[in-house]
């Protein structure tokens, strides 16, 4: 039954880190000048209240890894380092100007690329440059990516030293052919010295990346890998779908073949071995792909009902604002989104002109903010409502007749102004919120835009 309902609903769909999506932004109608207005006005309604989120983008590797889609550039120059922190300052600077008062942080992420290839003192230099023109929020949560064969001892106490207490480590799979296949070689001694280094410095949360679906991944390979991270326990897990889109120029993934690559229902079936070793020593499924332990913040903030999710993925708390700063960032305004450049050198040329490098980006409109809403409800909580005055839309009559199917194939549950999915059927909430994503179903992509849902 699972088999046939993977080979039914595994088309290609959106991962709704944002609505609208991206492919679907509206370029024409958005300008910086709106941008702007639109962070001011949420800047001014929120920050007192609960403060912004930023994301650090830090796009340099030293090796290519072949299973990433993200935005990077290989070198093993490091003297690229502080030209680069000083560009992401001077575009802090440029977003300070915007306000009348210093942004609170609650949130701040470093994400790449490879965050680790930077030095122990250029990083504290970034963030003290960040926080010296900032106030922290009482309760805030700053975290960075790790990759476990360069994340030294003098990184995780640097970044500790100004205020980090999470790190997620990249780990991806265990099995020799499968690395050598990504180009991500790193023993499980490595994985193992990172985690434990972390924890002897006093790191609260340590997390791990476990993708399903690489080049000549088995079932074998999969329980290998999660019986070695059960020896660890980290805090929390992503445990993902490998997103393949090589059609997205420069990202990298053609190390190897499409007939490399598992089956649908090959992947489904790594996806729930993985997650029944994880339910055997405690761990709890969070939204989609992500677990936890009871432990955990994220798992806190599911059972009081604060999961939130943005470009970061699943966060343990909301902000309405968040800015991304670095290339390719995308920032979050909530009335807006916002992408910057993706090349460094485009990047430092706006900077040095005193301009915003951002390049293009969408305003949301009424319709935008209730369907945002309605997605976000289903990724975080599985569960939607509406009534007349509350999240109420003239085209809510063709989504529940669209997801009629899927509540037959007990996927969900539909009541008169709910839609609640079933355990059977979280595995497919991109789908389910398919239905309800208008500027998709409005106009059908001509070509493969998102990787499979399955």
């Amino acid at each position: 039954m699972l088999n046939s309902l993977v080979n039914k609903y595994n088309i290609a769909g959106p991962r709704y880190t944002s609505y609208p999506t991206v492919p679907y932004w509206n370029n024409e109608t958005f300008s910086l000048k709106k941008w702007k207005s639109s962070l001011i006005e949420s800047f001014e309604e929120s920050n007192s209240k609960e403060g912004i989120s930023l994301y650090i983008h830090l796009p340099y590797c030293e090796s290519l890894c072949t299973f990433c889609g993200c935005n990077k550039r290989i070198t093993k120059q490091h003297g690229v380092e502080s030209p680069y922190i000083n560009a992401v300052l001077k575009e802090w600077d440029l977003y300070l100007e915007l306000f009348d008062e210093k942004p609170i942080i609650k949130e701040l992420h470093l994400g790449g690329g490879t965050p680790t290839f930077f030095s122990p003192e250029n990083l504290k230099l970034l963030i003290n440059g960040i926080l010296k023109q900032a106030i922290l929020a009482s309760e805030y949560e700053f975290s960075f990516e790790g990759h476990p064969n360069n994340t030294t001892r003098e990184h995780l106490q640097a970044l500790y030293d100004v205020g980090f207490r999470r790190v997620s480590y990249g780990v991806q799979d265990y099995n020799e052919t499968v690395q050598k296949a990504i180009h991500r070689i790193q023993p499980f001694e490595h994985v193992k010295q990172a985690t434990d280094m972390a924890r002897a410095i006093g790191y609260t949360s340590v997390g791990h990346d476990i993708i399903f679906g690489l080049p000549f991944q088995t079932l074998g390979h999969v329980k290998e890998t999660i019986l070695k991270t059960k020896a660890l326990l980290p805090d929390r897990l992503a445990f993902y779908s490998y997103a393949h889109v090589p059609w997205i120029k420069g990202n990298g993934q053609r190390g190897f073949n499409d007939s490399d690559l598992p089956s649908a229902e090959l992947k489904r079936q790594q996806y729930e071995l993985g997650k029944q070793l994880l339910f055997e020593v405690g761990y709890k499924e969070i939204g989609m792909d992500h677990f936890a332990l009871t432990t955990d913040s994220l798992y806190e903030s599911m059972v009081n009902g604060n999961l939130h999710r943005n470009f970061m993925g699943y966060t343990a708390s909301k902000t309405q604002a968040m800015i991304g700063l670095g290339v390719s960032s995308i920032s979050d305004s909530w009335y807006g989104f916002a992408q910057n450049v993706k090349s460094i050198e485009a990047y430092y040329d706006l900077l040095k002109n005193n301009i915003l490098p951002v390049y293009r980006g969408h305003i949301l409109n009424e319709e935008d903010l209730i369907i945002r809403k309605h997605i976000l409800n289903l990724m975080c909580r599985f569960k939607t409502t509406w009534d007349q005055n509350s999240l109420y839309f003239d085209e809510i009559s063709e989504v529940v007749s669209r997801l009629q199917e899927m509540k037959i194939d007990g996927l969900l549950n539909i009541g008169s102004n709910t839609i609640e999915v079933t355990k059977k059927g979280q595995p497919f909430v991109r789908n389910i919120c398919m239905a309800f994503d208008l500027l998709l179903q409005r106009k059908q992509p001509d070509t493969q835009l998102f990787s499979m849902t399955v």
